[in-house]
């Protein structure tokens, strides 16, 4: 039977040494803190002073490596998942090229940025975070955005995120961030779920996760594709020069196709639709020529600026807002090839924060300095020993040379006698000054400490800012979120604190989300370290709406099509979707296609039971009135058209759809939304109009995430 210790009041307690500590049913030892609770140890039982912050050289300065708790505490965390990734374990990925516009020599002597129209080949894989490999693509969730870069001086990994902020200031709450959002240990479920106590309890006890909050709670944490999204380094970095002056930068990767997301109802039936939703959609992008592509993009700033700035530029929670200091393009990254083998690739491919080139240097910031010791640990565990940068999708395609030799599934072969440096028989590689990675030699001083600097304590400004800058559909999508997410939680008091919260972010947002949780009074404010600033403009490089594609290029038509369908109609559609540089699939009855008009067979990519309008961005509905009475026997046609028009989505129809249109009860709903096809001009005008990917005007008719009046 397993020995318990039980919670104890202070009379309980025998002092013994000087140390509190309590003898359990077993005779053995155990200690306490002030209010009866155990005490936090190490696995080798030495009690913990600080489990909030890492070690320090000063309140901003680096990490330090004799942080003998961090290291067990991480070490521990990156081995708790065999074999796959503890985070990101639900990835995919593609092979392409990155190419520069022009010499950033000024900057940085990082090789690759150094000549304009250079070509680096590049790996990126996509992910989720929380979820299993086996989870669905569409979760709610933050998407991983990992860049690994085969220069011609050794690999650069630009490991990033679809959000340029984070949960945690510090590396040393990250096991904590991530075992609340996994399954609860005792039961192992929510899958891929943050809507449950676990997590919001641990984020209603850590206001610094509450701008991260706004963005995982908004549209971003359900992208419509991997093509469709942001990348962010989200931590600042440094350019060094060949004169060896520092430069900050903050990465960006902006996609050509603009951003688009979907809504919460059709994320959860895409998921039962086509878990591999994400993934479909790149391999087909790629497989058909339409390689997707992003910029990347740098924010520029020197100490001056750093030092000016409303916040702690080395603060992870934090962002810089484009109007104050906008992006600047520096190259395109093109995705052109899929994997051989998914699992000699994309399951092995093993990113690290350190891997840089000579001209990139790392801050200050500690969730990035705690990032740097934690992936290399990562990957000796789960690929097996230390020769994991010898697999062919990790190895440098530049020549490499070291003295390290064998180990677990070495697969290169040293030649020679000498396998140590220095040497007198003049073998093997010597380290060169000129060429050799220099860190940039920075100034810091400061006591050794745990601590987090006054500088990060602002929690609620930038969640502000965020939701402000956000277009109201967004905005009502924000507080739907919060408030399906807290009706999973069981604990009232939970539910409470994060109210508490919200109320320092906005008051609409926190009264909103109160009244759908049905609260009988408001509660206080939650006390901040410092007030919340009404000053900061709302940036709408922010919002997915204002940053929405102007073109239905890259996007998806479905066309329901049944026997007799007007073959010139037809015709004239896919003739337009295809000029417009997207796609078209045809959903019919039957898998094996209809007979149009004029007597001609045409193939079907779907069939109407398996194939739901939530895998498109519109619909056209090009039937018959012969087919009409079956069509309307059909569940999944209501469906079809019901679930379109309830997602905001423009419907194209002929005249012989509308009694599919009255089926789905909308007939006498018809908005802008909803365009007649016949005629050249009809087929034109939808066309035109899909760029705008959503009819929000609809929404509020449609209640997807409609706001409630707020609490008196």
């Amino acid at each position: 039977m397993a020995k318990r210790t039980t919670k104890v009041t202070p009379s309980d307690i025998a002092t013994v040494h000087d140390q509190k500590l309590h003898r359990g049913e077993g005779g053995e030892l155990h200690q306490f803190a002030e209010d009866g609770q155990p005490v936090l140890t190490t696995a080798q039982g030495g009690p913990v002073a600080d489990d909030q912050n890492t070690l320090r050289l000063g309140a901003r300065g680096p990490a330090l490596i004799d942080d003998f708790h961090f290291r067990e505490k991480i070490f521990h965390f990156d081995h708790e998942r065999i074999p796959e990734r503890v985070v990101h374990a639900r990835g995919y990925g593609a092979h392409g090229f990155f190419e520069t516009y022009e010499s950033l020599a000024a900057y940085t002597r990082a090789d690759l940025l150094q000549r304009p129209g250079e070509k680096t080949p590049v790996f990126v894989r996509f992910s989720t975070v929380a979820g299993s490999k086996g989870s669905a693509d569409l979760a709610r969730d933050v998407r991983g955005f990992a860049v690994k870069m085969y220069t011609k001086e050794g690999n650069w990994d630009l490991v990033g995120n679809n959000m340029p902020v984070f949960f945690i200031q510090d590396a040393i709450k990250f096991p904590d961030v991530i075992h609340s959002v996994k399954p609860d240990p005792d039961r192992d479920f929510p899958q891929a779920q943050s809507a449950h106590d676990n997590f919001w309890d641990f984020i209603s006890l850590t206001p610094e996760s509450m701008h991260m909050i706004m963005w995982v709670m908004s549209d971003r944490a359900i992208p419509r594709s991997f093509r469709f999204m942001e990348g962010f380094g989200v931590h600042t970095f440094r350019f060094v020069n060949a004169a060896d002056v520092s430069t900050f930068v903050k990465f960006h990767w902006k996609p050509k196709l603009a951003l688009q997301s979907v809504a919460w109802n059709e994320a959860v039936k895409i998921n039962g639709a086509d878990p591999d939703f994400h993934r479909r959609d790149l391999w087909q992008s790629i497989q058909s020529g339409n390689f997707p592509e992003w910029e990347l993009c740098v924010q520029l700033f020197d100490q001056d600026f750093a030092d000016s700035f409303e916040f702690d530029i080395l603060d992870p929670t934090k962002l810089i807002p484009e109007e104050i200091l906008p992006v600047q393009p520096i190259g395109r990254l093109v995705l052109d090839r899929m994997p051989d083998n998914f699992f000699v690739e994309t399951e092995q491919v093993a990113f690290m924060t350190q891997n840089v080139p000579p001209g990139i240097d790392f801050s200050n910031d500690p969730l990035l300095q705690g990032r740097n010791f934690s992936y290399l640990d990562t990957q000796l565990k789960r690929l097996g020993g230390p020769n994991f940068t010898q697999l062919p999708i990790n190895a440098p395609k530049c020549p490499y040379h070291s003295f390290q030799q064998d180990g677990h599934m070495a697969m290169r072969n040293p030649v020679g006698r000498v396998n140590y440096q220095p040497n007198s028989f003049n073998e093997g590689p010597r380290e060169s000054p000129v060429q050799g990675y220099r860190h940039f030699p920075s100034e810091e001083q400061g006591p050794k400490v745990r601590l987090r600097p006054e500088s990060f304590a602002d929690h609620y400004s930038q969640a502000r800012q965020f939701y402000i800058s956000q277009t109201p559909p967004e905005q009502r999508h924000i507080a739907a979120a919060l408030t399906f997410e807290l009706s999973k939680v069981e604990t009232a008091a939970i539910r409470e604190r994060m109210v508490s919260h919200l109320l320092n972010v906005d008051e609409t947002l926190a009264t909103t989300v109160a009244q759908k949780l049905g609260f009988q009074s408001m509660p206080k404010p939650a006390d901040a370290a410092m007030p919340t600033r009404q000053d900061l403009e709302p940036s709408p490089a922010l919002s997915i709406v204002e940053n929405g594609p102007k073109r239905f290029e890259g996007r998806k038509l479905g066309i329901l099509v049944t026997d007799g369908v007007d073959a010139k109609l037809l015709k004239d559609l896919i003739t337009a979707i295809t000029k417009e540089k997207a796609v078209f699939e045809l959903i019919a009855p039957k898998i094996g296609g209809v007979a149009a008009s004029d007597g001609t067979w045409v193939e079907a990519h779907h069939m109407i039971d398996g194939c739901p309008s939530v895998l498109f961005d519109a619909v056209a509905l090009l039937t018959s009135i012969a087919a009409m009475d079956d069509l309307l026997k059909e569940a999944s046609t209501r469906d079809f058209v019901a679930d379109a028009f309830q997602h905001c989505k423009y419907i194209g129809y002929d005249q012989s759809a509308l009694p599919l249109l009255e089926k789905a009860g909308i007939a006498d709903a018809l908005d802008e939304g909803i365009l007649a096809l016949p005629g050249e001009d009809g087929v034109s005008a939808f066309v035109s109009e899909l760029g705008k990917l959503r009819v929000w005007g609809r929404e509020p008719s449609v209640k997807l995430g409609q706001a409630s009046p707020p609490i008196k």
